[in-house]
């Protein structure tokens, strides 16, 4: 039997990777903030997750790839919003912003395989 994700797309792996993170950085926001944008950090990275599951299976994967773009967009806004709130130090802000680029790069050049994009949205 393979390990999970051994043939998975290299953008699931890498958001995988990504999410186990910010959970992780989750967990040390202020009680009061956890609720209120831990969730919405948690639940942003874990819809993005989702989505690149079910794209990774899809046979349209189009409508799923524009999902996780949108999920993908909300997540950089959250988490500009806690490294404002400075809940998240400098060097972590940083790092996540290039893990974010990257992957949408890859789920944007994703997409652009499969004949979507923003034209093709319109």
């Amino acid at each position: 039997m393979k390990p999970p994700g051994s043939d998975a797309p290299i953008v699931l792996v890498k958001w995988y990777a990504y999410a186990k993170w910010v959970l992780e950085r989750v967990e040390s926001f202020p009680k009061s903030q956890r609720f209120i944008l831990g969730q919405r950090l948690s639940n942003h990275v874990m819809d993005v997750l989702e989505t690149l599951v079910k794209a990774s299976y899809a046979r349209d994967k189009v409508e799923l790839l524009v999902k996780a773009n949108e999920c993908i967009e909300m997540t950089r806004w959250v988490l500009r919003m806690a490294h404002d709130r400075k809940l998240l130090a400098p060097k972590q802000f940083e790092f996540s912003a290039l893990q974010l680029n990257e992957c949408g790069r890859m789920v944007g050049g994703w997409l652009k395989s499969r004949g979507g994009g923003p034209a093709a949205q319109e």
